[in-house]
């Protein structure tokens, strides 16, 4: 099992139903501004089954550590974040998925980013197909993603835009859409690619990325 690929998700946790398959699991949170972590409560907010169900169905089972940062209502800050993160480097996952985006950008989370990614983890992010920029996805070495209609299951887009560097299938098995179901979907898959390739860093899963996109560029949207 040490050598089981390890996969972090960060999110409003997991359905009960799934807790079979996710290997660790811990809440972090808030408590009159000081940071707390303890065990994870049930995903009230039922997001993060969503992430979980998406990503699973394109990568397959996976050593799932699942760091949950949103309780009851939508609402999470930098420092849980950031300390979700450094929990995840501790568990020497291979990958983070973070189907989440704050408008502020904070020294913590910046310093936690940089710090998974000095670990050698990936960082996957969802960015909003336009708007103004959300951090982690900001963030130098985060890849960048987003929903993309044109997507099949099982594809992607080489988009290399302002917004995402790369966008996928947006459509989750319940209907729900956006770019939070098209991080997942492309976290899953590039958690299929490093199963198949043990140690295949950035630059490798980049290139994988950009040669195998169904799409290069952004959808060109029909002129009058």
């Amino acid at each position: 099992m040490a050598n089981e690929l390890a996969i972090g998700v960060i999110d409003s946790g997991f359905a009960p139903q799934q807790g079979g398959a996710v290997a660790l699991a811990r809440r972090f949170w808030l408590d009159d501004g000081e940071l707390r972590d303890g065990d994870p409560q049930p995903d009230v907010l039922g997001h993060g089954s969503l992430v979980l169900d998406t990503l699973t169905r394109q990568a397959g089972p996976l050593r799932l550590c699942v760091a949950q940062v949103f309780g009851e209502r939508w609402q999470t800050s930098p420092l849980q974040i950031a300390a979700a993160l450094h929990w995840l480097v501790e568990q020497d996952v291979a990958l983070v998925n973070m189907s989440l985006g704050l408008r502020n950008d904070r020294p913590v989370l910046r310093e936690a980013c940089a710090l998974a990614q000095t670990a050698g983890i990936l960082l996957c992010a969802s960015s909003p197909a336009q708007g103004e920029p959300v951090y982690p996805a900001s963030y130098p070495g985060v890849i960048r993603i987003t929903g993309d209609a044109r997507c099949a299951p099982g594809q992607w887009s080489w988009l290399n835009s302002p917004q995402a560097d790369f966008g996928a299938h947006v459509t989750a098995a319940n209907g729900v859409a956006g770019s939070s179901v098209g991080c997942a979907a492309l976290s899953g898959l590039i958690a299929g690619f490093l199963r198949e390739h043990p140690g295949a860093g950035r630059e490798a899963v980049l290139q994988w990325l950009q040669q195998g996109a169904a799409f290069v560029g952004r959808e060109q949207r029909g002129r009058d």
